[in-house]
């Protein structure tokens, strides 16, 4: 018993030294220069303002009270997150055990016989025996398994937040194209009105000796064009539809909607440091927390070079001496201490080592293409935003310029001072350029919830 204090003394002395590193980000994570200005020549993203626009709460960021709701219901309902939660707690579970490991261990196993010789009174035998067993976490084998598991608990958390980000984004992507697609739609149905009338106007010249036939054949073809974009819009809204509705959860519906003008977006994006996309982005930090395990596990490799002691004690409360039945039974208690030194798997042990050390160096890689995939869909984000905002009005200046030029090809067409073809001209290039501007404020919608999720928004 004193061999085994001194044995337990000494594994606490050792146990206190340098053996254990613990994970520090690395400082050579290249950073610089992130996120691209969408302006200025030297390309570096000048930000006077160190908030976030991926800090802000969903809920400030889309305010649309339908798109609330349905975000909601996605976040409550959609299989991935579901699935994501549910990794959490198997992870969870994991890193218990881990803890686990540095607790002693103990199996209670009764036994008891009864046994008689030539019809004499039975002979009762029992046995009561507790077995404890204890691994002393010499050189962080233990301690760098446990920390392992914390970190990839992180990681699961991380990918769990990844996983809203991108189901709250595809939910207002798909939201807000539904919302273009119906100011689409009107569009379209507006135009069909006016190429209709168009087209009775030429009949109605026509039976005045003032058109040809094939004015009326042309007007009439371009009549039914504009109704099969209609056609084709209401396909397209039932396609995004049905495709929302996979997203939250659910059967195919209808989503109730708002109007794509109605909306109110953010329009001060400020994309924040480069260093808070390290910490904002699930999926960056995940990528870190994979290293910060790697490094464990890489380490874990080192410890077993090392030798592993076990303390073992059982103690069992017995009628059984060895030598005959005792009534009432007594205790017997046992300790025996154990050192396993690896001698023979050095070359195994190595191998291990280089392995784990790899494994560390490509998860170095993987975070560092991860800060860089972000910074490009920042920059991405903020190019898309600047181009549509520019675009949008200046077609909301070509559709007014359009719309006069139909009121004044039509009158002049009346009065003979134009031909029907400038006409339908006039009437395409109006309906073309309306298209056009739905679609980039649609763009322009697109790259705030681009730039939000690129941000690691939607995490509050």
């Amino acid at each position: 018993m004193k061999k085994l204090i001194m044995i337990m003394s000494a594994s606490l002395l050792l146990g206190s030294c340098g053996l254990y590193n613990k994970y520090e980000r690395p400082e050579d994570v290249n950073t610089k220069g992130l996120v691209r200005d969408v302006t200025s020549l030297t390309d570096t993203l000048a930000v006077s303002d160190t908030t976030s626009f991926g800090n802000l709460p969903w809920r400030s960021v889309f305010t649309d009270p339908q798109l609330q709701t349905l975000i909601e219901t996605g976040l409550a309902n959609n299989p991935d997150m579901l699935n994501a939660a549910l990794n959490v707690k198997m992870v969870k579970a994991q890193l218990l055990a881990a803890k686990l490991a540095f607790v002693p261990s103990f199996t209670f196993s009764p036994q008891g016989t009864l046994s008689s010789w030539d019809g004499h009174t039975p002979s009762k035998i029992y046995s009561l025996p507790v077995t404890a067993s204890w691994s002393f976490d010499l050189f962080g084998n233990l301690l760098s398994q446990k920390r392992s598991a914390q970190v990839a608990l992180i990681a699961t958390k991380d990918y769990q937040m990844a996983v809203r980000s991108n189901i709250i984004a595809g939910i207002a992507n798909m939201y807000y194209t539904l919302l273009m697609l119906d100011r689409q739609l009107e569009i379209v149905t507006d135009m069909e009105g006016l190429t209709k009338d168009t087209w009775d106007m030429m009949k109605l010249q026509m039976d005045l000796g003032r058109a040809r036939s094939t004015s009326v054949q042309t007007a009439e073809a371009n009549y039914y064009s504009v109704k099969s974009q209609a056609v084709d819009l209401k396909r397209q809204i039932r396609e995004v539809e049905n495709s929302l509705s996979l997203l939250l959860g659910q059967p195919a519906q209808t989503i109730a909607r708002g109007t794509l003008g109605a909306q109110s977006l953010p329009t001060e994006l400020s994309a924040g440091v480069a260093i808070q996309i390290l910490n904002n982005r699930p999926d960056v930090h995940a990528a870190e927390m994979k290293l910060a395990q790697c490094f464990y596990d890489t380490e874990t490799a080192r410890s077993r070079f090392y030798p592993n002691i076990t303390i073992s004690g059982t103690g069992a409360y017995t009628n059984n001496s060895g030598a005959g039945i005792v009534n009432p039974g007594k205790w017997l208690l046992s300790a025996v201490g154990s050192l396993v030194q690896p001698i023979f798997q050095r070359g195994q042990l190595i191998a291990g080592l280089k392995v784990a050390k790899a494994q560390q160096e490509q998860a170095y890689n993987d975070w560092q293409n991860a800060i860089l995939k972000a910074g490009s869909e920042v920059s991405n984000a903020l190019v898309q935003y600047n181009s549509a905002d520019e675009k949008s009005k200046l077609e909301a200046r070509q559709v007014e310029v359009l719309k006069k030029n139909v009121e004044d090809t039509k009158q002049l067409y009346t009065s003979s001072g134009s031909t029907y073809l400038e006409v339908i001209a006039a009437q395409t290039s109006l309906l073309n350029a309306e298209l056009s501007k739905a679609s980039d404020d649609f763009s322009k919608m697109q790259a705030v919830v681009s730039l939000y999720s690129a941000l690691g928004g939607g995490r509050n």
